[in-house]
Parts: C-alpha cells; structure tokens; sequence
C-alpha cells in the first residue's frame, strides 16, 4: 500500500470511529409504547443479531441464544404472560392484580419487534459462569446499539415476566437458562429527552 492509501485509510478509519463514539454519546432508550411500526425487516434484523452475537466469549461457549417475537406472534405471547401473571400473582390486592394483568396482556405489543436473550450458562464448563453471564449481557447491549445504529428506538427490559418460570416454560427455556432481556425494537415516535448521567469523575479512581 503506497503512503497515500495507508493515509486515506486512516483518515477513513479516523472519521469512523468519531462518527461512532459520537452515536454512543447520544445513545438513549425509548419505552416500549412509545414504539411503533415499522421495525427491522428480516434481513436488518438477521444483522442485528449477528452483531449481538459478536461479542467477548471466553471459551467460545456461546452462552446465549436469542427468541425473536413479531407479528402474531407477540399478541399470543402476550395474552401467555397476561394469564400467567394473573395465575402466579394470586395473593395480591384484586385491583391490583387485574390492573397489572391488562398491562401484560399489551406490553409485547408495541414494538413490531421483540428480541428475548436467553442466557444459558454451564456450570459445568471450564470458564466461570459470572463470565458467562457478563458476555450475555454484552449480547444485550450490542444488539441494542445494532438496532439504534440501524436506525430503530430500543428498550432494553427485565422486570416479572424475566423471573417467573411460567414464563420460562412459555418460552420453551429449560431449568438452567434465564431471560436476560426482554429487548423491544421499533420505530421511535418521538426522539426521548435524555435522563441524568452519572458523575464519571465521582465514579473513577487511579491506582
């Protein structure tokens, strides 16, 4: 390579990495009813995944999978986890209840697309299961910032539905696997203000 290639690839490398580190410092999520169509076509969305995919793996143990809600498919899953909740929560305030029930039975809707991330560490495998489970949450955050940079608003969810194993079973999970994000992408109807930032000098030493 002549040194004017080398210079105009690095200029090239240069301008991309500060159009990307500017994308990370505008980065925000957007709730999940402020989603709406159109979300990632087939082919965006086999990308997107495949970027998750590209993360830290000690071992290459491949500790997480992915379950892709769209369509019909997000009204059945959520009428599931309505009945569930209603089902596993029985004890609480009846009101109550019936009120968070009607709130599962909408809340897979929204996005036109909802990407669960399964992790599925091995405790039986040579590398420990915390890093396992830190590259599972690393799936997480590169498949949001994938579908961001694709050009869709994302939220990135736990919350009961994550930690129920009704849930689980819907889902087809087996004994040792958990949901680590519930993952909604889709059109943003409106750009969301940012929320309060940390402190990073409060936040960093030197040793």
């Amino acid at each position: 390579m002549s040194n004017n290639h080398a210079a105009a690839a690095t200029e090239a490398l240069s301008h991309d990495g500060e159009a990307l580190l500017s994308f990370l410092e505008r980065r925000r999520s957007t709730g999940m009813t402020a989603l709406s169509e159109p979300g990632p076509s087939e082919s965006e969305l086999r990308r997107i995944l495949t970027i998750a995919a590209r993360v830290p793996d000690h071992g290459g143990i491949e500790p997480w999978r992915f379950i892709v809600l769209a369509g019909d498919a997000r009204q059945r899953a959520s009428e599931g986890v309505s009945k569930l909740y209603a089902a596993e929560n029985a004890a609480m305030d009846p009101e109550r209840r019936e009120k968070f029930t009607a709130i599962m039975g909408r809340a897979l809707t929204y996005a036109p697309v909802i990407v669960l991330v399964v992790s599925r560490s091995d405790a039986l495998a040579r590398v420990l299961v915390w890093e396992q489970e830190l590259s599972t949450g690393a799936a997480c955050m590169n498949l949001v910032i994938a579908a961001q940079a694709s050009g869709y608003g994302t939220t990135w969810l736990t919350g009961w539905a994550a930690y129920s194993p009704g849930v689980a079973a819907l889902f087809g999970l087996s004994g040792s696997e958990k949901v680590a994000g519930v993952i909604h992408i889709g059109t943003a109807k409106e750009i969301p203000p940012d929320r309060k930032r940390p402190d990073i000098d409060a936040l960093t030493t030197y040793w």
